[in-house]
């Protein structure tokens, strides 16, 4: 019995380590690596690519600065890619491509998302004309401070949860797939 319960523990702990890949893509021109993480969750097949500035001993409100629109990442703006409809508060997203941005705050982050023009699009100045729409995120610490910028999204009971992590900042936002 015990046997059994082990390769079960092993074979699950298998599955949640396939489900995340990370490819490590050209650098930005300001010297961030640059990568692209895909997840396998509820089945939909989820990536995101954005650009992983250091933080390199800066103030983290210089670097994300409170109350404005932050595209979260270095370079080109930060994508999501979706291949299955997902749902961040009331905000739906069809299978397709879209941008991340963040506005920080003390108490509470925005996640907000938006259309992607074209290939490429540049992550900075803001598009507002773009935007689909803002939802709440909950901010938190880093469980140790975080040197590059990293994003992730965990399964969840009732759908995934997107984390974005630099220096001490830790900001969650929960979404549903399908």
């Amino acid at each position: 019995l015990l046997t059994g319960m082990a390769i079960g523990l092993f074979v699950a702990g298998a599955a949640s380590v396939e489900a995340q890949k990370t490819t490590d893509l050209k650098p930005g021109s300001g010297g961030s690596p640059h990568v692209r993480t895909e997840w396998a969750i509820d089945g939909a097949a989820i990536a995101i690519e954005y650009g992983r500035p250091f933080l390199k001993g800066r103030p983290e409100a210089q670097m994300m600065p409170p109350g404005q629109e932050w595209r979260t990442g270095a370079d080109v703006a930060t994508i999501i890619t979706t291949d299955k409809p997902l749902k961040f508060g009331a905000i739906s997203l069809t299978p397709g491509s879209y941008t991340i941005n963040t506005v920080p705050g003390d108490k509470e982050w925005q996640l907000v998302l938006g259309r992607l023009s074209k290939p490429g699009q540049w992550g900075i100045p803001y598009q507002k004309a773009l935007e689909i729409g803002r939802t709440p995120m909950k901010i938190g610490k880093a469980a140790k401070p975080v040197e590059n910028v990293t994003i992730s999204i965990d399964d969840a009971a009732s759908g995934a949860v997107v984390q974005i992590e630099w220096g001490t900042a830790s900001a969650t936002a929960p979404f549903t797939i399908g």
